[in-house]
């Protein structure tokens, strides 16, 4: 679907529920937060932005239909340190609006490009969760004078196969998307954890009102193109992650990515990131934007 077919929706009761329920879960950003939208030769991506204007740049990329508004529990801190771009992935939930989408790797990449000439940025500091960290490994692969910090949280099918029993849960959600099936799968992957229910509410009413178009998926890395790699990079990893086995993931990272830091979130699971644990997602977090 493409900017006609998000357009239209903007205008329908399910599109201005969308918004406002996006508009509730952006409101817990402490302080200021600007939308800015930036034109690539893909479409126009929403990105919002808080923190001082001439700190270093630090860009967050959001797991698939998570939206940028997910990163509200850890925004406050890095604006303290950093500018803090955070963007709502092109053809997913959120306000970006798909043009010509991406269709292959390559245009996703020349479309993260876009977005960080846009911005007019340089080298930046690089955050991916879940699908964002996909994204993330394979442009710091490919443009690696534009990543100078490399972040990934709990990053699915970069290092490792996603669990056979996570992928059987998600395939009803994935064939025909509604919000009973989006919160059923964060209910079983979470086991119970605390998950913030305004942030549930708008991916939950995404997943069964937004069109979203096909995602491009990258492939996994081979060690010959992770070798492309020069910046300092931080693997974290989520405890209770239910989407793949963390021993696994760990052991792949350490083989294929020997210089990267490897660090375990105690009582996190896949999609109670990046809003909990917040204060020890805070610290690595820091941590790894310090090397």
């Amino acid at each position: 679907m493409g900017q006609g077919s998000i357009s239209e929706f903007a205008d329908t009761a399910s599109g201005r529920e969308f918004r406002d329920r996006y508009d509730r879960v952006l409101g817990k950003w402490p302080g200021p937060v600007e939308g800015v939208d930036a034109t690539t030769r893909h479409g126009t991506t929403r990105v919002n932005v808080c923190g001082p204007v001439e700190a270093p740049p630090v860009v967050l990329l959001p797991g698939g239909r998570a939206t940028s508004t997910s990163w509200f529990a850890v925004a406050g801190d890095l604006a303290a340190t950093h500018r803090v771009f955070a963007v709502d992935l092109l053809g997913d939930l959120g306000r970006s609006v798909v043009g010509e989408g991406p269709r292959t790797v390559e245009d996703l990449m020349v479309w993260l490009a876009d977005v960080l000439d846009a911005l007019g940025l340089g080298a930046v500091a690089l955050v991916g969760h879940s699908y964002g960290g996909m994204v993330a490994l394979a442009f710091a692969t490919r443009h690696p004078e534009r990543v100078d910090r490399l972040v990934l949280l709990d990053p699915n099918s970069c290092f490792a196969g996603m669990r056979t029993g996570f992928l059987l849960r998600a395939l009803p959600l994935l064939l025909r998307p509604t919000a009973a099936r989006q919160r059923a799968l964060i209910g079983w992957e979470t086991a119970g954890s605390e998950v913030d229910p305004d942030w549930l509410d708008l991916v939950a009413h995404g997943a069964e009102h937004f069109p979203t178009t096909r995602p491009v998926v990258p492939k996994r890395p081979r060690r010959r193109d992770l070798g492309q790699i020069r910046c300092p990079t931080t693997v974290v990893l989520a405890e209770l992650s239910r989407i793949h086995d963390i021993r696994r993931v760990r052991a792949g990272v350490r083989k294929a990515l020997p210089g990267a830091r490897t660090a375990v979130l105690s009582g996190a699971s896949h999609y109670t990131l990046p809003m909990a644990p917040a204060a020890e997602l805070i610290t690595v977090l820091s941590d790894a934007l310090r090397e």
